[in-house]
C-alpha cells in the first residue's frame, strides 16, 4: 500500500504536466462548466497537492540522492504516508514521501512548514507558473523549489523538463492557424497593476485566449506590447477583425494607430449604459435604462440612431454630463448596426462580457489569496485561471452561423465607400 502511494507521488512529479495532468485538466474543465466556482476551487486544490508532493520528492532526492544512486548507504527510501498541508486557508490531503536514516525516520522540513497555515503556502500553486509572461520557464520551477530550500542542483531534471514544456506550450503557442473575426480587449486590475487581456473569436465561432500584458495603467503602450506578443506568435491581425472594447482611450488610441481608418471598433454597450446611469439621480435611472435598451435593441441603424438622439435630448434636460457621455462614442456603439450585423451575432459581439466572465473566475480564485506579494504572483494567478477558462469555453459562440454573413457585409460596405469616393 505504501509503495502504491509513493508510486502515485512519483507519477505526479514526473508528469506534472504530462498525460496525468492533461487528463485531470480536461476533467476539471468539464466540472467547471457544470459546477462553476466550486469546481475551480477543487482544481486549484488538486494542483496545489500535486505541487506539494513533487516538492517533497525533490526534497528527499536532495537529502538522499536519486532512487538508484543514494548519496549514503544508510539512507533507505520508504513508501508514502497520508498527511495534510495548508494551501492558503484550506487544509488539503497529500502523500508524504518517507525517508529513513541511521537514527530512524528523517522528518521533512518542507512538510513541517506547510503544516503551519500562517506560512507562505498561498503562493504554492502560483510558484509553478512564475515567469510565464517573461518566458523564464525553468526559472519558474527553480524558484518554486528554492522557496522551500531545495537547491537547483538537487531538483530533478525530469520534473523541470516536464513542467517547463507545459509552461512553454502555453506562453509560446503558435497562433498562425487562428483566423479571427473578433478580438475582445479589456483590462483587469490586480495588485496595483493593470493587465490588458485579449480574447479572440475565430471564423468558426470558437474562442481563443490570445494573451495578456502587464503595465502600471491601461494605456496604448501596454496594449501595443500585448499585440506585439500575439503577432510574434504569428496571429494575423487585419482590418476585417471586429475589435470590442469597454471604451478605454489608451486601447482605442492603439487600435486607431495600428489599423487606421479601416478600423472596425465596437464600444461595449453595457459599459456605456453604466457610465450614463452613474451620472443620474436614482429617480431617473430606471427610465434612462429603459430608453437606452429600447434604442439599442433596434435592428436597423437608422432606427437605433433616431432613438439614441431622442435619449440624448431627454438627458440634456436632466444632466448635461450624462448627455455628453451618451454622445461620446455613439457611432462606435452602433458599429454593428451600421454594418447590418445579424441580430444573433450582434448580441455576442456587442459587449466585453466574454472577457469579464473570465475575470469573474479570476476573482473567485482569489478567494484563496489573502494578499499579493508581488506583481509576478498576480501574473501567475491570472495566467493559471485564463488557461483553465479557455478549456471551459463553449465549442462555438451562439450566432456563429452568421459570421460569414457579417464578413460579406463588411466587404460590401467597403465596396460602397470605395465607389462613392470614386464618383
Amino acid at each position: 500500500m505504501r509503495q502504491k502511494g509513493i508510486k502515485h507521488a512519483k507519477q505526479l512529479a514526473k508528469g506534472f504536466q504530462g498525460s496525468i495532468v492533461e487528463e485531470r485538466m480536461v476533467q476539471a474543465q468539464l466540472d467547471i462548466l457544470r459546477r462553476g466556482k466550486s469546481a475551480v476551487d477543487s482544481f486549484v486544490t488538486e494542483m496545489g497537492a500535486m505541487l506539494v508532493e513533487s516538492l517533497l520528492l525533490m526534497e528527499r532526492e536532495q537529502i538522499a540522492g536519486p532512487d538508484y544512486f543514494p548519496s549514503q548507504a544508510e539512507y533507505r527510501k520508504g513508501g508514502s504516508q497520508r498527511g495534510s498541508v495548508y494551501l492558503g486557508q484550506a487544509k488539503i490531503p497529500v502523500h508524504r514521501a518517507r525517508l529513513h536514516g541511521p537514527e530512524g525516520e528523517i522528518p521533512s522540513p518542507i512538510y513541517q512548514r506547510l503544516k503551519d497555515p500562517s506560512d507562505f503556502s498561498e503562493e504554492l500553486l502560483t510558484k509553478a507558473l512564475h515567469g510565464l509572461s517573461e518566458r523564464r520557464y525553468q526559472d519558474a520551477i527553480y524558484e518554486a523549489a528554492g522557496s522551500f530550500g531545495i537547491s537547483k542542483s538537487s531538483v530533478s531534471k525530469r520534473v523541470v523538463e516536464a513542467t517547463t514544456n507545459k509552461l512553454r506550450e502555453f506562453g509560446e503557442r503558435d497562433l498562425s492557424k487562428v483566423d479571427l473575426i473578433a478580438i475582445f480587449i479589456d483590462t483587469i486590475h490586480r495588485g496595483g497593476q493593470a493587465y490588458v487581456v485579449g480574447l479572440g473569436v475565430d471564423k468558426a465561432g470558437q474562442k481563443h485566449n490570445l494573451g495578456f500584458w502587464e503595465g502600471a495603467t491601461e494605456n496604448a503602450e501596454v496594449c501595443g506590447e500585448m499585440f506585439r506578443d500575439i503577432e510574434r506568435r504569428k496571429l494575423a491581425v487585419h482590418d476585417e477583425i471586429v475589435f470590442v472594447t469597454d471604451g478605454g482611450q489608451g486601447i482605442i488610441k492603439f487600435l486607431k494607430d495600428r489599423i487606421g481608418k479601416r478600423l472596425i471598433h465596437v464600444r461595449c454597450w453595457l459599459h456605456k449604459e453604466r457610465n450614463i446611469l452613474r451620472h443620474l439621480p436614482k429617480k431617473y435611472r430606471r427610465e434612462a435604462k429603459r430608453l437606452f435598451r429600447l434604442a439599442y435593441d433596434c435592428t436597423k441603424y437608422s432606427d437605433a440612431k433616431r432613438e439614441f438622439v431622442g435619449l440624448i435630448k431627454w438627458l440634456r434636460g436632466i444632466n448635461e454630463s450624462a448627455a455628453n457621455s451618451m454622445t461620446e462614442g455613439l457611432d462606435e456603439l452602433l458599429t454593428l448596426h451600421k454594418l447590418g450585423c445579424p441580430d444573433g451575432l450582434r448580441k455576442r459581439l456587442s459587449t466585453t462580457n466574454p472577457i469579464e466572465s473570465m475575470f469573474s473566475m479570476v476573482r473567485d480564485c482569489e478567494m484563496n489569496i489573502k494578499r499579493y506579494r508581488s506583481s509576478k504572483m498576480s501574473q501567475r494567478w491570472l495566467a493559471t485561471v485564463l488557461l483553465h477558462a479557455e478549456k471551459a469555453f463553449r465549442k462555438k459562440i451562439k450566432g456563429h452561423k452568421e459570421i460569414e454573413s457579417l464578413l460579406m457585409r463588411i466587404r460590401f460596405n467597403r465596396g460602397e465607400i470605395a465607389m462613392a469616393a470614386a464618383a
